[in-house]
């Protein structure tokens, strides 16, 4: 088995946290159970660039109870915990390409060698993998059937590709289900991106000027946690009706250009590119704190900081302090990468559960309708979002009600009046 981690003598205290965070995944719990009987994924192999974490990696033992081999490598350069990708190569048996920290070579060369596994299926995070594949690895798609999306970047610009004629194979966006991101965007990107900032810096965020730019399901996220620790919360948009939802959700709406005079601390959450640039940084105030919890660190102009800036250093774990030519600091939290992953540990568990969940379910789905589906991006199968959420209520121990015949049959028809 050909792998590359960092020390694989992590692997114990790995499988340990791996435990832990599966006691809080009783959904993929139940679909393991069932897959380790019906090894509905037999034969198939699997080529996934996550974030490899504790969560990701009770997917992976998933994907495994269902006859899969997998190959997998991480879907950011500092999202790694080297114990969990240490425990998957020891004790599931599973290759791992992925250490935190890792530079944009060595991330790349580990894209390729999950990519010499020769895939059915791809699992991405982000695109970078399926963009690999279809540049640089065409070769590697003759075999593949289909593939899955984490993320809404990776959504963004799988539709783009799709847009233009030349996506290879259909993709289910992951991101689009109701249990993906309802749950996991909103309460898991705020509870721990919020969780991220307190790690990195310590700071007490009652009573700051928190500026959420983007108010998606991941901005709805970051800003209610942020409100929730005592942070004066202003949100910063460019669509008018998430904008007039921020504003009748209580927060303070205004120009990135005006909040940028005024706030203490800045997250960028819109998976676009240069979201925070030079003219936002001549603005800010000595102390700003800036980090990014979107997708990739391009949303942070970062080489403009760096022209702006006098010196730098590290000030603390994963906190950059540029000091600008007129003396002003601005701290960098992250390298601007995804901060939830490079200071924290990303979601929780129990969020991921239904994310996992659908990512194992979907890729049943494709190899159940092999050669049936069309090569475009499509959303999971309402069936599969729903039968998600029943088994999250079923671990819970939570009972709803069903409908009658007489009322289902009354939502069916168009005779029936006042």
């Amino acid at each position: 088995m050909n792998y590359d981690v960092k020390d694989i003598a992590l692997a114990e205290q790995g499988a340990l946290r791996m435990e832990w965070a599966d006691n809080e995944m009783p959904v993929l719990r139940l679909i393991r159970q069932r897959f380790e009987q019906e090894k509905p994924l037999r034969g198939v192999r699997i080529s996934a660039c996550l974030h490899v974490t504790t969560e990701t990696g009770n997917l992976m033992r998933t994907l495994k109870a269902g006859g899969a081999e997998i190959a997998l490598c991480a879907s950011n350069p500092l999202s790694t915990q080297d114990d969990l990708a240490s425990a998957l190569v020891k004790y599931e048996g599973i290759s791992v390409f992925a250490i935190k920290g890792e530079d944009k070579d060595t991330y790349y060369k580990h894209i390729h060698q999950t990519l010499d596994l020769k895939p059915h299926i791809t699992m991405d995070d982000g695109c970078d993998l399926v963009s690999v594949l279809h540049t640089e690895r065409r070769e590697g798609l003759e075999t593949v059937i289909g593939g899955t999306e984490e993320t809404t970047t990776g959504v963004i610009r799988l539709r783009a590709m799709a847009k233009d004629g030349v996506l290879a194979y259909p993709v289910i966006a992951i991101n689009d289900a109701y249990t993906k991101h309802l749950f996991d965007n909103r309460y898991g990107t705020g509870q721990s991106t919020v969780d991220a900032i307190m790690r990195a810096t310590n700071l007490l965020l009652a009573g700051r000027k928190f500026v959420a730019i983007g108010y998606g399901w991941c901005g709805r996220g970051v800003a209610s946690r942020a409100r929730g620790m005592g942070a004066h919360v202003i949100v910063c948009e460019v669509d008018p009706l998430k904008a007039l939802e921020a504003l009748m959700d209580g927060y303070e709406v205004m120009p990135l250009s005006k909040a940028t005079q005024i706030g203490d601390i800045f997250v960028t959450v819109t998976g676009n590119y240069h979201v925070l640039r030079e003219e936002h940084f001549q603005q800010m105030k000595s102390g700003a704190i800036v980090c990014n919890t979107g997708h990739f660190n391009v949303e942070i102009d970062i080489p403009a900081i760096e022209s702006l800036s006098a010196g730098k250093r590290t000030i603390r774990a994963f906190v950059d302090e540029y000091t600008l030519k007129d003396g002003r600091k601005i701290f960098l939290l992250g390298e601007g990468r995804l901060i939830n992953l490079a200071a924290a540990e990303g979601h929780p568990a129990a969020v991921m559960d239904m994310s996992f969940a659908n990512q194992a379910l979907s890729v049943e789905y494709i190899v159940q309708n092999q050669g049936k589906l069309p090569r475009d991006v499509f959303a999971v199968p309402a069936e599969i979002d729903a039968q998600v959420a029943r088994l999250k209520l079923q671990a819970l121990g939570v009972e709803i009600d069903e409908l009658t015949p007489e009322q289902a049959k009354y939502l069916d028809s168009w005779e029936m009046g006042t």
